[in-house]
């Protein structure tokens, strides 16, 4: 596997345990606006996203084996939480996979929104149900927020505009122009 691959299956297994943990360790907080979400959820919304890059450069087989290995480092942290949050992501990156593979060849950009928010949606609904703890609306619109607005939005436009600035102004060509 070339460093590309691993540091991307890395990043996303890390993203995975790290939500987790997170949440483990400090379950529901406050975002703002009577809203609150559980601790990992930009983490989980940064794993939604590098599951799109993981699929780029590894292939799908390794989207799971991701997975699996996020699933296995939680469930040594809180076994329930790790049969929550191994189902949520399934689920999420199928649904996920089915919007971002078509759309991959209009580019990058358009398929990893979109497709993030509709991994955001299944990830929040179903982990929120599996989790040990109290399901609330309030803590469902918020953790959807963090996951499909600031951890996978804000993340897509940094990269667009990285790959922007990265090309150079645009010139035209002096003869017909």
């Amino acid at each position: 596997m070339n460093t590309r691959r691993t540091l991307a299956l890395t990043a996303y297994i890390l993203a995975i345990a790290a939500a987790n943990w997170l949440t483990t360790r400090y379950g529901i907080v406050p975002t703002g606006f009577g809203l609150a979400t559980t601790a990992g959820t930009y983490a989980a919304g940064a794993a939604l996203l590098l599951r799109d890059v993981v699929q780029d450069y590894a292939g799908t087989a390794w989207v799971f084996i991701g997975i699996a290995a996020g699933g296995a480092l939680t469930a040594v942290m809180s076994p329930a939480l790790a049969l929550a949050s191994v189902t949520a992501f399934v689920l999420a990156e199928l649904f996920d996979w089915g919007v971002y593979t078509p759309l991959r060849s209009r580019g990058w950009a358009r398929a990893a929104l979109l497709s993030g928010i509709v991994g955001a949606i299944v990830d929040t609904a179903v982990f929120l149900r599996l989790a040990p703890f109290p399901f609330e609306w309030p803590v469902f619109w918020g953790q959807l927020v963090g996951k499909a607005l600031w951890a996978t939005l804000l993340p897509v436009l940094v990269v667009v505009a990285i790959r922007k600035v990265r090309r150079g102004p645009v010139s035209r060509h002096p003869v017909g122009a």
